[in-house]
């Protein structure tokens, strides 16, 4: 064999047209037999070179080149040679073939050259091989292995964000949706599903998507395999279902399927939420979540009585629960509570009796979406903030959850939420409250946060706290070091002007207090205050004379 392959080679180099194919056959049975021995020799006799031309000639042993290489560069060693030797642009050529063997070939060809390869991938798309290869799809679509190629192909290139544009330049997902309602095989449903997933992340092709009739497919297969347990359908109803949200995420497609509330696709998902099957309510939770992204939808979805399927779907998964459906269900309640007129209907359905079942969870994703839930129902809702405010329990969680340094989403809502209780009951019985679960020194620690919104939220709570109850609280100022924090608030010049308007605020609040009167004199604000009686802000330049004033009266 190995005396066959050198003179092979050795005629190939030298050779006429008609010995031509005799080698090539010789060197497919050699890369056959032992494919990284024979690859090697290949290289060391410069037979790459060689190959561009025989190549362009495109005759009959076209085919045979391409698979040559094909077979060659499936050894990682290969693909930079044969980069080197100048394969990729006449193989690109040859995409415009005509002969379904070339086609095959030659896709496997450039397939096995840039395998894991972004740049190399990178300059196929320069090249334009996509709207190629679409069209081949449309052309071809009988012919199962150039299907397979071209199906594979889209995978690895749609992973790359530079091909994005160039795929929603052409009717891939027609083409798609055509061939995958063709498909029975689960094998082959996954290949598509495979170039589906990465492509549907762009916006302007889930809107393809869905104009394509993807949405049906989707729920047909979810239909098919729901109550199956084999493996390939269970995974196959998973994917099927990720994919529906996926085509939710974008604003254009969304908005589309759910037709103002009365869509036949959003009326479907709604059914899978109080479905038995795990992935289903999962997949429904987050449709919902999706669709609650305005105030429209929400608004909708809250007076047909969304409410109430996702609370008996929390219910569900209280004892040994999904994690994840837990997760889902909460961040459509957060979402669905955004709108005002949302915020008491879904008090008076028991959210937050449902939502406190789940202080327990130590998962931090779900202590994340349950505060975030809470937070957006107490807004503006004065008795839902003391109700909640008040109880010690929670407090008493949101206090624990303040120090979760490992979780800053959860730190920063716990911190939101003990502040917005305040802020929106202006109860003293609330204040008293998280005085006494330990929450005023992580007020204190909040208003020196680097996002402005929550420095202010927790200077207006902290003013609440000494207007109400300065006497309970003046131990754990002092402790925190409020006074401290404020006159560097106050010094700093990047500090936004209503950080420094309630600043000042507080600071007068404070001086009915003897120790934090003593540490405002001690650190001079009398010059920091006069300062900004000038500022550009005219509120903040009032507010400055007036502390200054109080300052002056007091000192």
């Amino acid at each position: 064999m190995a005396d066959n392959l050198s003179e092979a080679l050795k005629t190939l180099k030298l050779s006429s047209a008609d010995s031509v194919e005799g080698c090539l056959d010789c060197l497919l049975k050699a890369l056959a037999h032992n494919n990284v021995e024979t690859s090697e020799k290949i290289q060391e006799m410069g037979v790459l070179a060689m190959m561009p031309a025989l190549l362009s000639a495109q005759n009959s042993c076209t085919p045979k080149v391409a698979n040559i290489i094909a077979e060659v560069a499936k050894n990682e060693f290969m693909r930079s040679p044969c980069v080197e030797a100048g394969l990729i642009p006449p193989l690109v050529q040859l995409l415009n073939s005509k002969d379904q063997e070339i086609l095959l070939q030659t896709g496997r060809a450039l397939g096995n050259i840039c395998y894991d390869s972004h740049s190399l991938q990178a300059q196929l798309i320069i090249m334009g091989v996509i709207p190629t290869l679409v069209r081949l799809l449309g052309v071809h679509s009988q012919n199962t292995a150039l299907t397979e190629m071209c199906l594979i192909a889209f995978g690895n290139l749609a992973e790359l964000e530079s091909s994005k544009e160039q795929f929603a330049s052409t009717n891939i997902a027609e083409e798609l949706v055509r061939l995958f309602r063709k498909q029975v095989e689960h094998e082959k449903r996954e290949m598509i599903f495979e170039v589906l997933a990465p492509l549907a992340e762009n916006d302007v092709i889930k809107l393809q998507l869905v104009d394509a009739g993807l949405v049906e497919c989707l729920l047909e297969v979810v239909a098919q395999t729901v109550d199956s347990d084999r493996d390939e359908d269970v995974a196959q109803l998973k994917t099927a279902s990720d994919l529906m949200v996926l085509l939710l995420l974008g604003d254009e497609s969304m908005q589309k399927l759910f037709e103002g509330g009365k869509g036949s696709v959003f009326q479907r998902v709604l059914s899978w939420v109080p479905s038995n099957n795990h992935q289903l309510q999962l997949a429904g939770a987050l449709a919902i979540a999706n669709f609650a992204r305005n105030d429209g939808n929400c608004i909708h979805m809250v007076d047909t009585g969304i409410v109430q399927k996702l609370l008996e779907l929390l219910d569900r998964h209280v004892e040994e629960g999904n994690v994840t459906v837990q997760h889902a269900a909460l961040s459509a309640l957060r979402n669905l509570a955004i709108p005002v007129v949302n915020k008491s209907k879904m008090l008076l359905a028991g959210v937050s009796d449902v939502v406190l079942k789940f202080l327990k969870s130590e998962m931090p994703p779900v202590q994340f979406k349950l505060l975030g839930t809470l937070r957006m129902l107490i807004d503006t809702q004065a008795d839902a903030a003391e109700q909640l405010g008040t109880n010690a329990k929670l407090v008493e969680r949101l206090v624990e959850w303040c120090d979760a340094k490992d979780h800053a989403g959860v730190m920063g809502e716990s911190n939101r939420l003990l502040s917005a209780l305040i802020r929106h009951s202006k109860s003293k019985d609330v204040v008293q409250t998280v005085i006494q679960g330990g929450g005023v020194k992580h007020l204190v620690t909040m208003a020196t946060s680097e996002h402005m919104i929550m420095q202010n939220e927790a200077l207006v709570a902290l003013g609440l706290i000494a207007a109400l109850n300065l006497d309970c609280a003046e131990k754990d100022f002092v402790a925190a070091n409020l006074v401290q924090v404020l006159h560097k608030l106050l010094k700093d010049e990047h500090s936004a002007p209503e950080i420094k308007y309630n600043s000042m605020i507080l600071i007068c609040s404070i001086m009915g207090s003897e120790p934090l009167h003593k540490e405002v004199q001690s650190l001079a604000f009398i010059d920091v205050v006069s300062s900004l009686r000038s500022h550009e802000n005219k509120t903040v330049a009032h507010q400055a004379s007036l502390t200054e004033q109080r300052l002056t009266a007091q000192s």
